[in-house]
């Protein structure tokens, strides 16, 4: 399995790349999963629901599933932080796994920079980041040697991570 984490700052285009990505990869017959860092109080359930009910009676797990779709609720008891390994081994056999917004995480990124965010890079400082995606390549706040993507071409950002796949291999090692 390989993985791949896509790091940038809000309004970058990870979830647009990503989406465009997951597309492409599933017309070359290939199964993607994908982690995504969410903000404290996201819900995937809705007041009224049994699912809901069920968790607003005290249930630590609920699995809801059916014949064409299965999802895991997991109220943790005290606030804690799954790391993105954890979360990588909940998934099953995928051929890549697509992390969005862990972008601290010890696995190879692709940094969506794009200058009109305002904000900083974080290739500069980030051994984990093996290749940047941008709009604006000669905007870049500083020189680099790692591949540099057009974040407006999605075949290239494709081409790039299959003749890669080897550097995104996951192997993680606790």
């Amino acid at each position: 399995m390989k993985v791949v984490g896509f790091c940038g700052y809000s309004g970058s285009g990870k979830t647009t790349l990503i989406e465009q990505l997951i597309g492409r990869f599933r017309r070359e017959g290939l199964r993607v999963s994908v982690v995504k860092h969410a903000h404290h109080k996201f819900d995937i359930d809705h007041e009224g629901k049994d699912s809901w009910r069920h968790r607003q009676a005290g249930a630590f797990e609920v699995v809801v599933a059916s014949a064409r779709r299965l999802a895991k609720i997991r109220e943790f008891e005290v606030e804690c932080e799954p790391s993105v390994h954890q979360l990588i081994a909940e998934l099953v056999d995928a051929d890549w796994v697509f992390v969005e917004g862990y972008k601290h995480a010890d696995i190879g990124k692709i940094e969506v920079w794009r200058p009109v965010t305002g904000e900083r890079a974080h290739y500069v400082d980030d051994p984990f980041i093996f290749a940047i995606a941008t709009d604006q390549p000669d905007r870049l706040p500083e020189p680099t040697l790692r591949p540099v993507l057009d974040l407006n071409d999605i075949d290239a950002v494709a081409a790039y991570l299959l003749e890669n796949a080897s550097r995104y291999e996951y192997q993680y090692i606790p």
